[in-house]
């Protein structure tokens, strides 16, 4: 990692899998090109999983090359480290415009980078639980139909297993002060 600065912890790195909508799973094809595609990712310990159709381009491409990256973001935002009338005051002095590099174009943010091999499941109670996590991560409010559509849809679902190998985390934020919050730093 670069900027080791703003590096964070592998707890931090899970909070971020956690709370994320989604994962960018990132492989190569069989023609050595790269191939990314968003997915709904739940995690349980150092496992990951998600679930697809039994067919198509990324199930191909597991079958001969199960190594993946997979990156999460979790929360951004801009910050607002100034007032208006401090940033016109700003831009009175060329000595102060890396100010507005380092903290007015710019923006907070939360990532994780994890990579793994994919295995897809094959034991079925190890499939319902993964699909169990899935469902009550993004669809936790319909839970009480669960049992009737996992009934109805599992023999046509791959369920896939990610354990992880490495995680990187990383933060740009900043405190109360307009100052950058580095080395870990959470207050």
């Amino acid at each position: 990692m670069r900027r080791k600065d703003r590096e964070m912890t592998k707890a931090f790195g899970l909070e971020v899998i956690d709370k994320s909508k989604y994962g960018v799973i990132s492989m190569i094809d069989e023609d050595n090109e790269p191939y990314g595609i968003p997915l709904s990712i739940v995690r349980d310990e150092n496992n990951l999983y998600f679930h697809s159709a039994m067919g198509g381009k990324k199930v191909e491409i597991f079958e001969k090359n199960p190594k993946v990256s997979i990156a999460f973001v979790g929360e951004t935002k801009i910050p607002e480290n100034y007032t208006k009338e401090e940033l016109d005051e700003i831009v009175k002095d060329e000595s102060k415009a890396v100010l507005l590099i380092s903290k007015v174009f710019t923006t907070e943010y939360e990532s994780a980078v994890v990579t793994g091999k994919v295995k897809l499941v094959e034991d079925e109670e190890e499939k319902v639980k993964a699909m169990r996590l899935i469902c009550e991560k993004y669809t936790k409010t319909k839970m009480d139909y669960f049992d009737m559509a996992i009934k109805a849809g599992l023999k046509r679902t791959n369920v896939y297993r990610i354990d992880i190998e490495e995680i990187n985390a990383k933060r740009k934020k900043y405190d109360l002060n307009g100052e950058e919050m580095k080395w870990g730093r959470m207050e």
